[in-house]
């Protein structure tokens, strides 16, 4: 009775540590992708993920389960917001790396552990104490010494952490397969990614070099991966305990940032993530000890 519930939980932290390193050193795989505008990135993202999540699912002779969650009304429109989630999350990502604003994104996955643990407590009425309140507050102390310290709101880190923490939260709430989910989605942004690409008459596919070619071939696989184990993370683990290993993500993304492309990294902004980095260590010290007393 108790090794099961364990073997769960293993499961889910493997499968959280594998998505999140994957998704740490996606801005390398963008960044290959410069020369290709966003928009046609996404498309052959979705498209190349609709063609992968069909193959998984005739291997495992779940097409009647699929078609089943097309005739549900009621989950076709709750894919309808989840797709929509998921899909700006990916567009605005993409954005940002080829702009050269990885340290924006890495912001924003930073701040999205947190943002994590307050939608556990408004919707999944997950409870804080009052240390990691604490963290959460920090959070926003880093949120605010950008927006003061540079006069700019930090619309993309915030965008991207919410969006993403709601799309994780929505799956988890819905207990929903995660295979036939992401297949759903996919397949519902993938007449929009097709036409859009014969508009352009097939885009930059064959246009540019082999490498190009490779790479947008690959973008099916390459997101299907650790979007899997992300939701296989999330129905064996507690949302906030998901939200905790999240921040390896960001980590990953912030030393290629600054140490490998060398983007701009003022005062500012290690007074910010300073903040940042607190609320995590506050959080993760107080998850730990918690674990540690149960």
């Amino acid at each position: 009775m108790t090794r099961q519930p364990a073997n769960q939980v293993l499961t889910g932290v493997l499968s959280a540590l594998g998505c999140f390193s994957f998704w740490g050193l996606f801005p390398i795989y963008f960044k290959l992708l410069e020369q290709v505008p966003p928009l046609e990135v996404v498309s052959h993202r979705i498209l190349g993920s609709a063609l992968v999540l069909l193959a998984l699912i005739g291997l495992q002779g779940r097409w009647p389960a699929l078609w089943g969650e097309f005739r549900d009304g009621r989950r076709l429109r709750f894919y309808l917001l989840t797709t929509l989630l998921i899909s700006g999350n990916w567009l605005l990502y993409i954005w940002a790396v080829q702009q050269g604003r990885i340290l924006d994104a890495s912001f924003g996955y930073y701040i999205n552990p947190l943002v994590n643990v307050l939608l556990g407590v408004l919707f999944l009425h997950e409870r804080l104490n009052p240390r990691q309140w604490l963290a959460v507050a920090l959070a926003g102390v880093g949120v605010l010494t950008l927006v003061i310290g540079h006069g700019v709101f930090p619309w993309i880190a915030l965008t991207l952490a919410f969006s993403f923490g709601s799309y994780g939260m929505l799956r988890k709430k819905a207990g929903l397969n995660p295979t036939l989910g992401l297949a759903v989605e996919t397949l519902l942004l993938a007449p929009v990614a097709l036409l859009f690409l014969a508009a352009l008459g097939g885009g930059a596919l064959g246009m540019i070099d082999r490498r190009t070619d490779l790479l947008l071939l690959a973008a099916g696989p390459i997101t299907v991966a650790p979007l899997l184990l992300f939701l296989e993370a999330g129905q064996r683990l507690r949302l906030s305990t998901v939200g905790l290993i999240q921040y390896l993500t960001p980590t990953l993304q912030f030393l290629l940032a600054v140490v490998v492309y060398h983007e701009r990294f003022t005062g500012v902004h290690l007074a910010a993530f300073g903040c940042i980095w607190l609320a995590l260590a506050l959080y993760s010290g107080d998850a730990w000890f918690g674990h540690r007393r149960r």
